[in-house]
């Protein structure tokens, strides 16, 4: 099979490219803090764990119905990895896609996880032919959300405490962004900056 995700994507500040073996080190020392497994599906992570998701993603390409794709988010400045980004391809809905992104705590608040995922969504509509992309986000991730609106993407639920999570049952929103949307926003965008 041919490959669908470039060698890797850039940004001003990025480059988001596909797992590497030589990454465990940088994927375990972020996903392991508390702060960053707080609001994700695990409770620990270590060496194994990042070898495995490495490993499972050797061969994977975004847009194959229900998988995930994950890119390591690199800094371009210091050729560090500082965080991943995931592309779910829903099963049942091919042509929608979920997105996630996970960031080393010294890199949140900088704008890098907008910048990536600005990325990552220009690519799931102008190359996968995606109609429709989403993100689920615990209520209580008041960041994430804010990020996702600032996306431009709309709170479509907010589901109560339907999902036993970590001991407890937890409420989420979930978000959205039609391609129609994003071509609308990047229309005005491209009409606001030709004003400037």
């Amino acid at each position: 099979m041919s490959q669908i995700f470039p060698r890797f994507l850039a940004t001003p500040r990025l480059l988001l490219r596909r797992l590497r073996r030589d990454d465990g080190d940088a994927l375990c020392g972020y996903r392991s803090l508390p702060e960053v497994a707080r609001y994700q599906g695990w409770e620990s992570y270590g060496p194994e764990d990042a070898r495995r998701l490495i490993e499972d993603q050797k061969d994977a390409e975004p847009g194959i119905p229900g998988t995930w794709f994950q890119v390591a988010v690199v800094e371009r400045a210091t050729n560090v990895v500082i965080g991943d980004c995931g592309l779910h391809c829903l099963a049942d809905e091919p042509q929608q896609m979920e997105f996630g992104v996970t960031l080393a705590p010294s890199h949140q608040g900088l704008g890098y996880a907008a910048e990536a995922l600005e990325c990552l969504i220009h690519f799931a509509f102008a190359t996968l032919g995606m109609h429709r992309v989403l993100a689920i986000t615990g209520d209580q991730n008041q960041a994430a959300a804010s990020l996702f609106r600032r996306l431009g993407f709309r709170q479509e639920a907010h589901h109560i405490e339907h999902r036993w999570y970590k001991g407890h049952w937890e409420s989420e929103f979930v978000f959205a962004l039609l391609r129609r949307e994003w071509e609308l926003r990047s229309q005005r965008n491209l009409e606001a900056g030709a004003e400037a």
